[in-house]
Formats: structure tokens, C-alpha cells, sequence
């Protein structure tokens, strides 16, 4: 059983930067692969960042590769997307998710175990 809240989210202007985080509850934190979705106003939800449970490996969608950086603190329960360069195409609702199988939060995400309610980011221009 693991809930998960985000926070962090905000207004930022474009070039600026935001850490959202993630906070997680239950004591099997340290074996879910954690990730980050988002949504922008009119599209379907995408693939940001994941994790592995260990932290050893990441992943990052092409968009926001080398801008953004998501880490974990499993002694905090705690996963973080830290957004750097922010864009204005970077504005969406940024959703925390977990599952034990890496493989399903990367390539299923809709089969996810489970799902924070999102942080809105905006960027301005």
C-alpha cells in the first residue's frame, strides 16, 4: 500500500527552476520504481522520468533530457524532480507514480499501482 502526494509545483518564468517532490507512504517505498508523468491543458498524459527502486538507473523523456533530473531519498520515502531550464511548453499537471515493475510504470503507465493527485507547474514566457 503506498499513497503518494507531490508538491513543489508553481509558477516559474521560463529559464528558471523548480524541484517537485514526492512523498510516499508505507514502509515498501524502497521497492516500487517510482516516475513522473505529465499533462498539459488538451493532451494526454506523457512520460517525464523514472526511476529504478534502487536509484542505480534512471530514465528521461527526449524533451527534458539533460534539463531535468529525478532522484530519490528512500530513507525519506521521498522521490524529487528536480526542472531546470524551464520551458513554457514544460506547463502541465506533474503526476508521481509508483509500481514494483519498472517495466509497467515505463511502458504502462495506465497499469500503474498507484498515482499521486498532480502539482500544477507553469511556465511563464
Amino acid at each position: 500500500q503506498v499513497q503518494l502526494v507531490e508538491s513543489g509545483g508553481g509558477l516559474v518564468q521560463a529559464g528558471g527552476s523548480l524541484r517537485l517532490s514526492c512523498a510516499a507512504s508505507g514502509r515498501t517505498f524502497s521497492n516500487y520504481a517510482m516516475g513522473w508523468f505529465r499533462q498539459a491543458p488538451g493532451k494526454e498524459r506523457e512520460f517525464v522520468a523514472a526511476i529504478s527502486w534502487s536509484g542505480g538507473s534512471s530514465y528521461y523523456a527526449d524533451s527534458v533530457k539533460g534539463r531535468f533530473t529525478i532522484s530519490r531519498d528512500n530513507a525519506k520515502n521521498t522521490v524529487y524532480l528536480q526542472m531546470n531550464s524551464l520551458k513554457p511548453e514544460d506547463t502541465a499537471v506533474y503526476y508521481c507514480a509508483a509500481d514494483p515493475s519498472l517495466v509497467v510504470l515505463t511502458t504502462k503507465p495506465s497499469r500503474a499501482g498507484y498515482w499521486g493527485q498532480g502539482t500544477q507547474v507553469t511556465v511563464s514566457s
